[in-house]
């Protein structure tokens, strides 16, 4: 199976602030749609997260979009619409230290978040999909199927908008991971391994 990984364009956020799951508008997505009609094969089946700045860029691809719940951000609890530099220092230092099972007040671990990703994936049956989602999504999932730990996957460069394509081995265990190839084409359309 081959999936296209689409993020979101740009929020209209102020810079500093924890925006997981908060639900907020982004930059015009139609010139982002232009773009990355042309690298989406014809006829792919597109679903993506319920949140603002995703769904508007969805709408703008394929009006007959799905929308899935468990392709949003990762939920930050009471850290969502707060400057990271408000964020009690103590509880960003616990979560450095455990980045995969630390969980912010009111919030979700990142092993939560890759959870429901997969469980997502392994339900989808097809060849291809396009998943227009978040950061977070994309690095769990490459992170999974690149069995890179999670301190290399959770830093891995998305820009807003851009595509990465991760071909999947059905016949491999969906929990297990492979070290399957990827290919990432950024905001600017040029492409990368």
């Amino acid at each position: 199976m081959q999936l296209f990984l689409i993020r979101h364009p740009r929020p209209l956020l102020a810079p500093g602030v924890c925006y997981g799951q908060l639900d907020v508008d982004a930059e015009d997505p139609e010139p982002l749609a232009a773009r990355l009609r042309s690298l989406l094969p014809v006829g792919t089946p597109l679903i993506a997260s319920p949140l603002r700045r995703t769904r508007a860029l969805a709408e703008a691809l394929q009006p007959q979009a799905l929308f899935d719940r468990r392709l949003m951000e990762i939920d930050f609890g009471e850290w969502e619409g707060r400057r990271w530099e408000h964020i009690d220092r103590a509880l960003l230092d616990a979560w450095a230290a455990d980045l995969r099972h630390f969980i912010p007040p009111g919030g979700e671990s990142v092993a939560m978040l890759q959870a429901r990703v997969l469980d997502f994936v392994a339900g989808l049956r097809g060849q291809r999909f396009a998943l227009v989602t978040h950061a977070g999504v994309i690095r769990a999932l490459l992170g999974h199927w690149r069995q890179l730990p999670v301190s290399e996957w959770s830093q891995l460069t998305l820009d807003f908008g851009s595509l990465t394509r991760l071909d999947v081995d059905g016949a491999t265990d969906q929990r297990g991971g492979t070290g399957l190839p990827f290919s990432h084409v950024d905001d600017a359309g040029r492409a990368a391994t």
